[in-house]
């Protein structure tokens, strides 16, 4: 059985892909927006600042836009199982995982190990002119050692969360984890009646970490496939959903900081639970999305889904080139053309640069995984 795809999914990756470049990018050369130290704004009258404490910050709120890709990883892992029940679905995507994972992994860290051989970053003198010393200056600033960046491309990553080379893998761990723990949760506890009560518990054992996103994504996508009158009612009601896309995005926009909310749209909120609110304002949003067309339309369109077909690719590439090209131009630049002219141009060639890369990965070194995806189904199938 054929399971349709929510081609909107993608678009909606491909939003999160575009909210992360540009956290990175803000953290790098626009700090004082997320720490909101006026010796680190650049924009006349700290308007960095204000940007940071308004709505605004939800293009550059990192934490809410990870979430969302691991909430819609844990909703799409186990999605066709919950179409058609077939549990070598799941066995044949839990044997695809590494491999599909990988080789994109791999090659990006060789590059970033060459780079760093050759003395391309340039990130630590950039963060002192740029006034993000407390975050950019510190990345790949060691002696490169080429048996370190095969362990943690090879499985230092996917084991243990290692990403001493390439910062951003600190996810790896908990999409490749993470899914086979709902592969595992789909195949043996999903037809349960009372395995909400189990959820719940779950819930409380995962809620001091990072996976807790990836498992409530299997939840959500649990709830959908419900055939419960009151779910269809809830599902359908569309001025609840409108409802729920309002609040997602205003928790989805509280201060990824923790700090600075005093005298914001947030300062109502009673405590200080950042990834909290992150993770139920995604949940929200999300839910939202499936239930609503008119998002799920804008969500289809063309540059987003471009986006989310090479978010993986790009997700991993976006930003050693940021610590290599954007440092390199930033210096280079800043003085001759004003730090605010160098930055918009900064922004543009970097992320040209990092989308042509990006490609490039999507179509020459993802395949290798899926070739090697096609092996492996090989000899299972023989055995």
């Amino acid at each position: 059985m054929e399971t349709k795809k929510l081609v909107y999914l993608d678009g909606l990756r491909g939003l999160g892909c575009i909210v992360v470049f540009l956290t990175h990018f803000v953290f790098a050369f626009y700090y004082g927006m997320y720490h909101f130290q006026p010796e680190s704004c650049h924009l006349p009258g700290n308007l960095d600042i204000a940007i940071g404490k308004s709505p605004l910050n939800l293009i550059f709120n990192g934490s809410s836009a990870v979430r969302l890709f691991l909430i819609m990883s844990g909703y799409l892992l186990c999605r066709s199982f919950f179409l058609t029940g077939e549990k070598s679905r799941l066995v044949r995507s839990a044997q695809k995982r590494y491999l599909r994972l990988m080789p994109a992994v791999l090659i990006v860290n060789a590059a970033i190990y060459a780079c760093m051989k050759l003395g391309l970053y340039y990130n630590t003198p950039a963060a002192a002119v740029a006034g993000s010393e407390a975050w950019f200056a510190g990345f790949n600033a060691f002696s490169p050692s080429f048996p370190d960046m095969l362990k943690e491309a090879l499985y230092g990553s996917f084991l243990f969360g290692i990403n001493d080379y390439n910062g951003v893998l600190w996810t790896i761990q908990i999409l490749f984890l993470g899914a086979y723990l709902d592969y595992a949760l789909a195949a043996f506890v999903s037809r349960f009646r009372f395995r909400w009560l189990l959820y719940g518990v779950l819930a409380a054992v995962l809620l001091r970490t990072d996976f807790l996103s990836i498992f409530l994504g299997y939840v959500l996508c649990d709830f959908m496939h419900m055939d419960w009158k009151w779910q269809k009612r809830l599902c359908g009601y569309r001025p609840f959903q409108w409802c729920l896309l309002v609040v997602g995005l205003y928790f989805m926009g509280y201060p990824s900081s923790g700090f600075g909310y005093e005298g914001t749209i947030w300062e109502i909120l009673p405590m200080v639970l950042v990834n909290y609110y992150h993770i139920f304002g995604v949940l929200c949003f999300v839910t939202a999305v499936l239930n609503l067309e008119p998002l799920q339309r804008f969500f289809s369109m063309r540059g987003f889904l471009y986006i989310g077909r090479i978010s993986y690719s790009l997700y991993l590439i976006h930003f050693p080139v940021m610590a290599t090209f954007g440092a390199w131009f930033l210096l280079t630049f800043h003085e001759r053309l004003g730090y605010n002219v160098t930055g918009v141009l900064n922004l543009i060639l970097t992320g040209g640069i990092t989308v042509v890369l990006s490609e490039l990965s999507f179509r020459y070194v993802e395949p290798l995984g899926k070739k090697g995806e096609v092996l492996i189904g090989r000899i299972f199938g023989k055995g």
